[in-house]
């Protein structure tokens, strides 16, 4: 039987020819032959020489075409090895075996050629010269390929492979120069390749070629299946006819005739979930049918094999079973059996029962009673219509005439038909009435529904079902229930319940009521005692009056006349009138006082408040309510509260009620403060003992003065004068003005910067303990709180204690403190940090060979050296590298001959020897023949004997003749000599 050499399988080939034949290289002197006894000619000489053997070696040519491939050059090497050599005839029977394949010169792309050393390499056996008296009766012997092949000395020798024939020796122990070989006449097949050779096509594949699964090979194209059906797997797949699509098409009616009128989406996904309900995830062979329920591909659906005479039907949703045409057909990725019938699923079901049905939409143009409806919905002009005749599911409580009817009485004289919604607002409402009338996303009949259920309509309003008597009622926002009068009218697109009376939302309650109420502008201006609230509104010009007569909802607590006329009071002489607002700045506080006084969202009536509720106001202000004998009262951020002298009077867009005092939020309250604060160098200036840092700033030149004079908000930590001339002290400096070259200016301006926060006024009670605040100079100062007192922390050891708090500028706050803050910053300039290891070795002359070496390893040590540690290393001079380079010869003059990857793998041995991690080690830590663990692995050893030695794994020790070389990261020792581990000398020797 010939087998189909495929294309798609060459990926495979490529990777079994990965294998290359390893040849043993043997000494001179462990296999000796006798000049007159030992064969002249190698393996493919030999074979060169037989006339039987023509195609082997034509065989080995043909695949030594392929770059990289050297068969020829291996087999004609020392050896030695056992070849299983086939005749002429084997190799026909191969060629024979398989399709396209006449003659050795069809292997001729990269991947058959790849594929024929495969086979050859199976009839390979390297490092021995085995003889037909060295094998035994079921002996397992690898091959050069990779698996095994086995000895069979039934009646001969025999040599199974991986297929059912055995190849038979024809003529053994052919000797040769390098080894033995053995004719056969059968071509060895390991496992590998006959996988490969038998592999078949995919279902896809299977569909294609079979004539009477076109339309199945159709759909699963259009369906968008074919990278699905030719995945991996393994699937089972019942594969309908022609004729089992074409009852479908059928059944389906004359829209239908053939699998192209599947062309919307909605059909497409259909067809997908149909294909999909005819695959099962695992390979069910025929004998493997068993009857119960199976799991599809189409999620949560089954299928039943149902057992029928001697074999098995197929049982889907419908009434209809399938009958089972043809079974065991097998693909690469699965079986196939053919059935007489497409199998639905519940959802193919429920579509063709679909097909028949109206949308809702056409349910009401069809239905009389339900002619205002469609009406509402034409006037509505929303898509309403269009989105009721789509998909859905939707559930709708369609209302009768008479109730649209009865919703005009309701609406008034205005109202007289549904055209008479006409203006934006009227149509808006009309929508919210309709979509409070339509469920989306589910069709719920009235079965489904249960007492006292809540349902979230497209409106975003809910409706509540109420089952009393047998019937189901329908509750809105208003007193009255709806009933429904004919319930469950099925639809395509969902179900439709007719009801009694138009359900009414709140805003459409909201909206009648509004009708008859005035807005709260206009309440405003038609109120005495309100006229200055007017007069505000105006004076701020910040379309307060247009926001106030909009839509809402809005809570506003209105200020009397005699409110205002205090206000004017406290504030002073400059404020006569509310006119006297005329400036930005004041302009903008006048806004912010009257926006305190909106709440917006909420039409809060004084029952809707309770005592000691916060309320967010406009302003992204707080007020607070206090219910106090009966009577509301309003807190603002002042000590005085305003008391409700008329509460509740309602606005078609909020609620009014008036107080007897202008509510101050806080930066109004800040405001007035600030008229009598002076800025932070005015409190400066004027301190007698903040002197010295009036200078420093002065000094420092840097715009500190008018920054600090400026908006701020600032925090200023102050240092007295005594605390600058401790600092001055420190420093050696006799004043301020010796801070005078660039350098110490900068120095200075660091300081005085580490003494400022910028954008908040911080007073005492709002530091906390533990807290870390960032300054103007860019690092953190910390809170400590001990006793009531609060002290500042720097980068040194000794905080600062501030001696007086809270100091109040117009632009912050000062604390007065008793020392100068300096940021680590600072104290790396006086004091500069200790280099870490690598720092030190660069820093030191006679380590620069070292530094060379760590760089030119190029394995990272440079990096791990300059990380935390701790470390010890022991760190050779210059003349130990020079001595080590004069030792390894000629070859290395310098580091820079460390330079292809096995030289600079073992120069980072070498390195990582003088590295000991975990530990930064002293010498007097160091005690005689202590063993110290490398980084490399291996161990050195301290020997103490007049002075500190480090023994390595040679004769020589190394001395330490510079100890105790501290780093931030560890200790270093400086030694006269490179240390060398065993495995470095093993490579070197």
């Amino acid at each position: 039987m010939r087998t189909l050499l495929q294309k798609r399988n060459l990926f495979l080939w490529l990777f079994i020819a990965l294998f290359t034949i390893v040849s043993c290289d043997t000494d001179d002197d462990e296999q000796a032959f006798d000049d007159d006894v030992a064969p002249k000619k190698n393996i493919v000489e030999t074979a060169q020489d037989t006339d039987a053997l023509s195609s082997l070696v034509a065989a080995l040519a043909k695949a030594d075409e392929n770059d990289g491939s050297d068969l020829i050059g291996t087999l004609s090497g020392a050896g030695p090895f056992t070849v299983f050599a086939p005749t002429n005839d084997a190799f026909q029977d191969l060629l024979d075996s398989l399709d396209d394949f006449d003659s050795l010169d069809d292997f001729d792309t990269e991947e058959e050629k790849a594929l024929l050393a495969v086979i050859l390499q199976y009839h390979v056996i390297a490092g021995v010269s085995a003889g037909s008296g060295d094998l035994s009766d079921g002996q397992n012997i690898t091959t050069v390929q990779g698996e095994d092949i086995t000895v069979n000395l039934d009646g001969g020798v025999f040599i199974d492979d991986a297929t059912d024939t055995d190849a038979e020796v024809t003529l053994p122990d052919v000797l040769a120069s390098n080894g033995v070989v053995h004719v056969i006449n059968k071509v060895l097949l390991p496992q590998a390749v006959i996988d490969a050779l038998n592999e078949g096509g995919t279902l896809v594949d299977i569909v294609v070629a079979t004539e009477a699964l076109s339309a199945l090979e159709a759909a699963v194209i259009k369906a968008g299946l074919v990278d699905t059906l030719n995945s991996e797997g393994p699937f089972t797949v019942f594969a309908p006819t022609d004729d089992a699509f074409e009852a479908l098409l059928m059944a389906l009616g004359a829209d239908y005739m053939s699998l192209d009128d599947f062309d919307t989406p909605e059909e497409i996904e259909l067809l997908k979930s149909i294909l999909l309900y005819h695959v099962i995830p695992a390979q069910v062979l025929e004998a493997d049918l068993a009857a119960g329920e199976v799991g599809t591909a189409l999620t949560d659906n089954k299928l039943t094999i149902i057992e029928e005479g001697d074999g098995f039907v197929i049982g889907d949703a419908s009434d209809t079973n399938a009958n089972i045409t043809g079974t065991d057909i097998l693909a690469s990725n699965g079986v196939a059996h053919t059935i007489d019938k497409v199998l639905l699923p519940q959802a193919a079901i429920d579509f063709v029962a679909s097909l028949q049905m109206k949308n809702i939409v056409e349910i009401a143009i069809e239905t009389d009673d339900l002619s205002l409806l469609v009406d509402a919905l034409v006037q509505a002009n929303a898509g309403l219509v269009e989105t009721l005749s789509g998909e859905g599911p939707f559930t709708v409580f369609a209302p009768t005439n008479e109730a649209f009817v009865a919703l005009l009485e309701v609406l008034g004289d205005d109202y007289n038909s549904l055209s008479d919604f006409d203006t934006q607002e009227e149509i808006d409402l009309l929508v919210d009435i309709l979509t409070y009338h339509v469920v989306a996303g589910t069709a719920a009949f009235s079965t489904d529904l249960s007492d006292g259920q809540t349902i979230g309509t497209v409106s975003d309003d809910e409706v509540t079902i109420k089952l009393d008597g047998g019937y189901v009622f329908i509750k809105d926002a208003s007193d009255d229930k709806a009933k429904v009068v004919l319930p469950d009218v099925a639809a395509s697109n969902g179900v439709v319940h007719v009801i009694d009376k138009v359900l009414l939302p709140q805003a459409v309650i909201d909206f009648v009521a509004s009708l008859q109420l005035k807005n709260i502008v206009e309440i405003a201006i038609e109120t005495d005692d309100l006229s200055l609230l007017v007069d505000a509104l105006v004076q701020a010009n910040a379309g307060l009056v247009e926001t106030l007569s909009g839509e809402g909802p809005f809570t506003v607590f209105a200020p009397t006349n005699a409110a205002f006329v205090a206000l004017l009071e406290v504030l002073g002489d400059d404020y006569n009138s509310l006119s006297d607002f005329d400036t930005q700045e004041e302009i903008d506080l006048l806004v912010d006082i009257l926006t305190y006084h909106v709440v917006a969202g909420t039409a809060a009536f004084s029952t809707d408040l309770s005592d000691g509720q916060t309320i967010g106001t406009v302003s992204d202000d707080e007020v607070t309510i206090k219910l106090d004998g009966g009577y509301v009262f309003v807190k603002d951020a002042s000590d005085d509260k305003a008391k409700v002298v008329l509460p509740d009077v309602e606005a078609s867009n909020g609620v009014v009620h008036v107080i007897d005092k202008v509510l101050l939020p806080q930066a109004a309250i800040d405001f007035v403060a600030s008229l009598q604060l002076k800025n932070i160098v005015e409190i400066a200036i004027e301190t007698d003992d903040l002197s010295l840092l009036v200078d420093a700033l002065i000094q420092a030149d840097a715009g500190l003065v008018e920054t600090l004079s400026g908006d701020g908000p600032f925090t200023v930590f102050a240092p007295t004068n005594q605390a600058f001339v401790d600092l001055l002290g420190v420093l050696g400096f006799h004043s301020l003005s010796d801070f005078d070259t660039e350098d110490e200016i900068a120095l200075l301006i660091k300081v005085l910067t580490y003494h400022v926060v910028a954008g908040t006024a911080a007073f005492s009670t709002d530091l906390s303990d533990g807290q870390h605040i960032e300054t103007f100079q860019g690092e953190n100062v910390g809170i400590n709180i001990k006793d009531g007192t609060v002290h500042i922390e720097d980068a040194t050891d000794t905080n600062a204690t501030v001696v007086l708090p809270d100091v109040e500028a117009s632009n912050g706050v000062v604390h007065v403190i008793n020392k100068v803050l300096l940021p680590q910053e600072v104290l790396d300039i006086l004091h500069p940090p200790v280099p870490n290891i690598v720092e030190l070795a660069q820093s030191v002359d006679d380590l620069s060979l070292l530094v060379e070496a760590l760089i030119q390893a190029d394995a990272g040590l440079v990096g791990v050296l300059s990380g935390d540690g701790p470390f010890t290393v022991f760190a050779p001079t210059n003349e130990a590298f020079e001595d080590l380079l004069h030792a390894l010869g000629n070859d290395y003059n310098s580091l820079e001959d460390f330079d292809d990857d096995d030289d600079k793998e073992l120069l980072a041995k070498i390195l990582k020897y003088h590295v000991v991690s975990g530990a930064a080690l002293a010498s007097t830590d160091l005690y005689n023949h202590q063993q110290l663990h490398t980084v490399q692995g291996e161990s050195l050893f301290a020997i103490i004997n007049h002075g500190v030695f480090i023994r390595d794994k040679t004769h020589v020790d190394a001395k330490v003749i510079g100890a105790d070389n501290e780093a931030s990261n560890g200790i270093v020792h400086l030694i006269d000599k490179v240390l060398l581990p065993k495995e470095v000398l093993d490579e070197l020797h």
